[in-house]
């Protein structure tokens, strides 16, 4: 019989970002290709809005739900199969959803990229999970599907032309046009503050492997100050997402059984270009980086216009070395701004794959490339205007 049960719930969906996610799922899931959605916040009235700006259905369901209220929360988790959760910093507004959604056996998504947190959500729920056969998918945004995902797709075929995947990847941004969201910038400021109050985040924000439970690889490049990359003959900087998407890419390996080996290596930087002008854009680079946490930017809550949503994108660029020298280049482009446009498309289309494509996927905490990988590929590359690709060496 059909479940009575909303397919997804978008959870923040008065905020900046949940409203676009709300307002993709209105115009591409309402009609034809329809799935059973509601719209969930703290102020029904805020939620009327939204609503009506973004063009939903008037029958759109909206649910009150506050994140320090757990009964309202674990009613909201009762009534859907999956939530989808814009809510950070989730550190600080994220355990209790995670929690009533591994108990009941709810399916969970967001865009965390809080390893610290991550790990004390693993540590704490997976084994809950596993029982009740709840899906738990961090990091479903711009940090971390395109690296994730980008690796997953470079290896992938690294085995069809070399027969085995590659010890060695090398993630780089090329090109980049947009924000990051104001969420991210959030989130970097919570997990400062909680570091220095317990210092021993600070060694697990350090560890490449912080998200994988009982394995600890090799050595990583640190990637914390401009280099001169040999291999592609350009400078580059250290990439503010990496310290996220490096932990990810590690702890996908590890949920799949290491079809990258115990001793791959990865790291992330952005290409600064060639010569003197590239070492120096590499060193300027760094002091943006160092601004990120800043006053400056974007406020959780606010973002750019969709004219500048729309005429962002990003471009990066995967370099696999294989242990016999030959090399595979992959690359993955995004058609909006990354923290916002593209992030908000991603999301939904993780949502939508989970529920659709991937019923084999157990109970656990995931990666999103780990449980659906080729599936969300697919679905991103069909809807999402993500491409992935293969490139010349």
């Amino acid at each position: 019989m059909p479940s009575d049960k909303f397919d997804v719930v978008v959870y923040g969906a008065t905020g900046f970002t949940g409203q676009l996610v709300a307002e993709y799922l209105a115009a591409r899931y309402s009609n034809e290709d329809k799935i059973k959605w509601a719209m969930a916040g703290r102020s029904l009235s805020k939620l009327a809005v939204v609503r009506d700006v973004i063009g939903a259905p008037k029958d759109t369901p909206l649910i009150e739900a506050d994140a320090g209220d757990q009964n309202a929360l674990r009613s909201l988790v009762a009534k859907t199969k999956l939530v989808l959760t814009t809510v950070g910093p989730y550190q600080l507004y994220g355990s209790d959803v995670v929690a009533a959604c591994a108990n009941a056996g709810t399916d969970y998504l967001d865009l965390c990229g809080e390893p610290a947190w991550m790990r004390e959500m693993i540590d704490a729920h997976h084994a809950t999970a596993q029982a009740s056969g709840a899906r738990i998918v961090f990091s479903c945004g711009f940090d971390s599907i395109p690296f994730e995902l980008g690796v997953y797709f470079l290896q992938e075929n690294a085995k069809k032309e070399f027969g085995a995947t590659v010890p060695r990847v090398k993630g780089r941004v090329r090109k980049m046009k947009g924000t990051f969201s104001g969420g991210t910038a959030a989130s970097l400021k919570a997990t400062y503050a909680a570091a220095s109050k317990n210092l021993s985040l600070v060694a697990l924000l350090k560890n490449p492997f912080s998200l994988t439970p009982g394995f600890e690889g090799p050595k990583q490049p640190p990637g914390n100050k401009p280099q001169y990359d040999e291999d592609l003959e350009t400078w580059s900087a250290p990439f503010v997402m990496a310290t996220i998407n490096t932990r990810n890419v590690h702890r996908s390996n590890f949920l799949m059984d290491f079809p990258y080996g115990k001793t791959f290596v990865y790291d992330e930087m952005m290409v600064a270009g060639p010569g003197e002008k590239g070492e120096a854009t590499a060193k300027a680079i760094v002091g943006a980086n160092a601004a990120m946490g800043s006053s400056s930017g974007p406020k959780p809550g606010e973002g750019p216009s969709k004219d500048e949503r729309d005429s962002g994108f990003y471009d990066i660029l995967f370099v696999g070395l294989s242990s016999d020298g030959r090399r595979i280049h992959a690359s993955v482009l995004g058609d909006r701004d990354p923290g916002y446009g593209s992030t908000s498309k991603m999301i939904a289309e993780c949502a939508v794959c989970l529920l659709r494509d991937a019923a084999d996927v157990k109970g656990g905490v995931w990666t999103p490339g780990a449980a659906m990988g080729n599936r969300l590929i697919k679905r991103l590359t069909e809807n999402a205007g993500l491409s992935f690709t293969i490139e010349k060496v």
